[in-house]
């Protein structure tokens, strides 16, 4: 399952930037924080130039630039929470859609500044519904990044067709899945993480609300606790089966491997998708852990079955978790073995997976697993072949994909007047 245990299967930072308060903030305007301005009572500032990442101090609660030639969400640290929406188009006027794709533009721009948006949640008129729901006043930030992403089904409308990029593809049957369609697909999703699980739903309900009308949620998922690592220093998290996950993801600086496995570039695409220059491909899934029967299995299986041993977490044979793996040491259907890019011909992705719970499913078991994020330069390249070699993985025994989509994510908001989507939708951009 190209999951969040893979060894070298990457995920790598963009550093964030800090701020004030939210309140301190209202009335910066929306380029506030997005120019690197100088740090507020100890708060940071960030900017962020491509792929280079300049960080001028690091504070818990601060925010990230939301301007860059890349989406902020992708190669930025990974986050606490993530409320992650798909949603359906409604309305069949291109205009309007576009319309709605610059509103949550500033929407945007202005949450993931730690300011309210529009006018405010409350002293405006009180015959008119508030331009913020209101629940992230006087929060900070919290590193907010919002991406956006477009869908297959979006190119079916708009008279997109020819601009669908040849490497959005609908993702194959794979073996053992139990897709739920009411979990899959969708026209346009996004993407809200943030060290503060209120912030992050604010923000997508905000934007919920601003489409109403053009687009409606199809499916979303709320997850905790981020199940990679993000910097080398950092300490590895564990998953939901205990195990550390994402040891040995590439760093935010090693910008060669972001540009060969990461990033979107002019030889990727020809003139109708010349769009998705700078842009990125991002697969979603929601895989179900059967919990109750993992945790009756005893140690020594559990780290065959995955490649690692439990506590250190190193790989069969080695003292440390950032040891080189021996592949040939390991069980022939071992995940880490399966996974590895030395097993899939160099294949490497990009990973920004969380834990989720949601309660039980009625028969007294644990509604719980991995939402699984990637990002890739191809997905014929990536996630497919992964996917399709973990076949025989002996974890299959303990997870099922319950939910799936896949969606172009178009390069990042360049300035306060830019939008997203606009390349795509505007001849010549």
């Amino acid at each position: 399952m190209a999951d969040d245990m893979t060894d070298d299967v990457t995920e790598t930072p963009e550093t964030p930037a800090g701020s004030t308060s939210r309140r301190a903030l209202i009335g910066w305007g929306g380029a506030g924080l997005a120019l690197g301005a100088a740090a507020v009572g100890g708060a940071v500032a960030v900017t962020r130039g491509g792929d280079d990442v300049q960080t001028v101090a690091a504070e818990t609660g601060g925010a990230i630039d939301f301007h860059g030639g890349h989406q902020a969400g992708i190669a930025t640290p990974v986050q606490d929470r993530l409320h992650f929406a798909a949603f359906d188009v409604e309305t069949d006027d291109r205009a309007e859609f576009v319309q709605m794709l610059k509103d949550w533009t500033a929407a945007a721009r202005r949450m993931t500044a730690g300011q309210t948006v529009g006018e405010g949640a409350y002293g405006g008129l009180a015959v008119a519904p508030p331009d913020d729901t209101g629940e992230a006043l006087g929060l900070k930030p919290s590193r907010l990044t919002l991406t956006v992403g477009f869908g297959p089904g979006l190119f079916e409308k708009f008279g997109l067709a020819e601009r669908r990029p040849a490497a959005l593809v609908d993702l194959p049957q794979f073996p053992g899945d139990n897709l739920d369609k009411n979990r899959s697909g969708g026209d346009v999703c996004v993407q809200a993480c943030s060290d503060d699980p209120q912030v992050a739903v604010h923000a997508i309900r905000n934007l919920a609300r601003i489409g109403f009308g053009k687009v409606s949620v199809r499916w979303s998922q709320l997850g905790f606790g981020k199940t990679s690592s993000t910097t080398p220093e950092a300490q590895t998290p564990r998953n939901l089966l205990g195990f550390k996950d994402g040891t040995r993801n590439i760093a935010g600086t090693e910008t060669a491997r972001l540009k060969k496995f990461v990033w979107v570039d002019g030889t990727d695409v020809d003139a109708d998708s010349a769009w998705m220059d700078g842009g990125s491909y991002l697969v979603a899934r929601r895989i179900r852990m059967h919990i109750e029967p993992w945790d009756r299995t005893s140690l020594q299986e559990q780290e065959d079955i995955i490649g690692r041993d439990k506590g250190e977490g190193a790989p069969v044979g080695k003292a440390k978790e950032r040891d080189e793996p021996f592949l040939k040491a390991m069980l022939p259907d071992a995940h880490v073995r399966l996974a590895h890019p030395d097993s899939n011909h160099g294949a490497t992705l990009l990973r920004r997976g969380y834990s989720f719970t949601d309660g039980t499913d009625g028969l007294g078991r644990l509604e719980a697993g991995l939402f699984f994020l990637a990002y890739q330069r191809d997905v014929r390249k990536g996630f497919i072949p992964v996917q399709r070699n973990l076949a025989t993985d002996a974890l299959n025994e303990y997870i099922q994909h319950v939910g799936s989509a896949v969606f172009a994510i178009p390069p990042g908001v360049r300035d306060k007047d830019d939008w997203w989507g606009r390349a795509l939708f505007t001849e010549g951009a």
